[in-house]
């Protein structure tokens, strides 16, 4: 796995908006809007420019990985600073052979380094586990939308600092970033090559 991980460049932008495309289409949905939840958010406040991160090889991009500013609303009001990212794309050539664990363990010492504490994302256990992510709900914090008694499986938590979470109880508030419009979605992906969209097994929509 000989790569590096470096900021990723304006004159990039476009190159990553198609990596991300190709590698989330027809994943979660038919076709995608990773594409574009990229492409909004690195206009706004919540975007994290030294967290925005590609992943090289040979030259060549081969994964991309997103960091944005969220928050835990805590039961006594307080707001708790933390990180999220997403999305993460890898090529499709190169998945399945260890290069996303590498980007997300290489980035979140990254986000160490400069100062932050905790990471909330939406996603598998099975994958981010290795990474040392826990079940959110089993450090007390919950994912809005949902009951305070429920365990969301997908919804996943890491201290960065050791005892960052000790005595936090609360509520990740989703950064409104992630909630886009369909017909935005579409006018915005029709700038790249046409793709058939299919409804395959699996799929969240």
């Amino acid at each position: 796995m000989d790569y590096i991980i470096h900021q990723e460049r304006p004159e990039e932008y476009a190159l990553v908006e198609n990596l991300t495309r190709e590698a989330f289409w027809n994943v979660y949905r038919p076709g995608c809007s990773e594409h574009y939840i990229l492409h909004c958010f690195r206009e706004r406040d919540e975007f994290i420019p030294e967290l925005d991160l590609v992943m090289e090889q040979d030259g060549k991009i081969i994964g991309h990985i997103m960091y944005v500013r969220a928050k835990i609303q805590t039961e006594t009001g307080e707001e708790i600073p933390v990180l999220t990212f997403g999305p993460i794309s890898i090529a499709p050539a190169y998945q399945r052979k260890g290069y996303g664990k590498a980007l997300v363990d290489a980035s979140m010492e990254i986000a160490r380094q400069r100062g932050d504490r905790i990471v909330c994302i939406e996603g598998n256990i099975d994958f981010y586990g290795h990474s040392g992510f826990v079940v959110a709900s089993t450090r007390g914090i919950h994912l809005q939308g949902e009951p305070m008694d429920a365990v969301v499986p997908y919804f996943l938590v890491k201290e960065l600092e050791e005892g960052a979470l000790d005595g936090v109880n609360g509520v990740y508030i989703t950064p409104a970033g992630y909630f886009v419009e369909e017909a935005a979605v579409e006018r915005f992906d029709a700038q790249f090559p046409p793709k058939q969209k299919q409804k395959l097994p699996g799929q969240l929509v």
